[in-house]
Formats: structure tokens, C-alpha cells, sequence
């Protein structure tokens, strides 16, 4: 979907609003996908300083848990908004998606505000206790190994950590 923000800005009279839902399953997200279509709304009004932008959409990362690799998939509720003025148009350092014709990429919009909403490190719940380094199993699921306290580590380059800690 693409928003001509430069014709809007010139002759807009009455305010701009509409729906959206888009296929975001083949984007490049890090660590986790957006498998269900992200919907929502866009809307923008002419304000005395420019154009009033307001943007919201739903979406659901899919990934696994950083400690235990159990399936996670949370919601995120976006909920932006942006001022545009006309010198904004020519600034090279403008911080929407718009092309050389004025021409907004909605869809662009909704892909970076997704990766800015997604923590980089998703978790099942805040408290995951992760993986056993012993058996492999997820620890919450019922572990019961006990390392011995006077085990090498795994890594024989770990050892002087062992050592500083005695």
C-alpha cells in the first residue's frame, strides 16, 4: 500500500484513513517470523504544521525461546504517530519510507515498526530456566541431573572462569 504523502500534504482537505492487512510471512525478521497477515489502520489528517500521520497494526512473532527452544509466539500492538512537515519531504535523513515521487510505503512502514516492537531475545516466560548442559532436556520440564560441583567445564578454555570462582 502506498500513501501519496507529498499530494496529500499540497491539496488535502479532509482527513485520509484505511485499512490494511499484509502478508509479511517472507519478510526478513531476526530470530523470529510474522506467519499471520499483520492488519490495522492508517490514517492521516492535514494539521496546521503538515500532515498528522497515525498508524496501528497487530502482529504475532513466531520464534523459539532463546533458553529452552520451546515454540513462542506473542502479540504486539503498534501504536505510532508522526508529524510530517513539507521540508521533511527533501531531508535525507527522514525517517519514513517514502520514494523520490512523495509516495509513502505503508507496508515498509508496518515491516520497521515490527522490528523496532520485537525485543531481539524472546523468551517462553521471563523466568525460563532453559536447557539442562547435561542431558539436554528443558529444566522446567523435570531435570533432575545435578552436576558435580567439582566437574570440569565442557570447555576446557572455561576452566579459569572454575578457577576464579573458588
Amino acid at each position: 500500500m502506498r500513501f501519496h504523502l507529498q499530494k496529500f500534504l499540497e491539496t488535502a482537505k479532509t482527513p485520509y484513513t484505511a485499512s490494511f492487512s499484509f502478508d509479511l510471512s517472507q519478510a526478513d525478521f531476526p530470530g523470529y517470523q510474522v506467519n499471520e497477515p499483520v492488519a490495522g489502520t492508517f490514517s492521516a489528517e492535514r494539521i496546521p504544521e503538515g500532515v498528522h500521520i497515525t498508524l496501528q497494526a497487530e502482529a504475532k512473532a513466531d520464534a523459539e525461546c532463546a533458553r529452552c527452544l520451546a515454540p513462542v509466539q506473542e502479540t504486539y500492538n503498534i501504536a505510532q504517530e508522526y508529524t510530517v512537515r513539507p521540508q521533511d519531504l527533501t531531508d535525507e535523513d527522514f525517517e519514513l519510507p517514502l520514494d523520490e515521487k512523495g509516495l509513502l510505503d505503508v507496508e515498509e512502514l508496518v515491516y520497521q515498526e515490527i522490528l523496532l516492537a520485537v525485543p531481539r531475545v524472546l523468551l517462553c516466560s521471563p523466568d525460563c530456566l532453559g536447557l539442562c548442559p547435561i542431558c539436554g532436556k528443558r529444566k522446567a520440564a523435570g531435570c533432575t541431573c545435578q552436576p558435580a560441583d567439582d566437574a570440569a567445564p565442557a570447555d576446557a578454555r572455561l576452566s579459569i572462569l572454575k578457577q576464579l570462582l573458588s
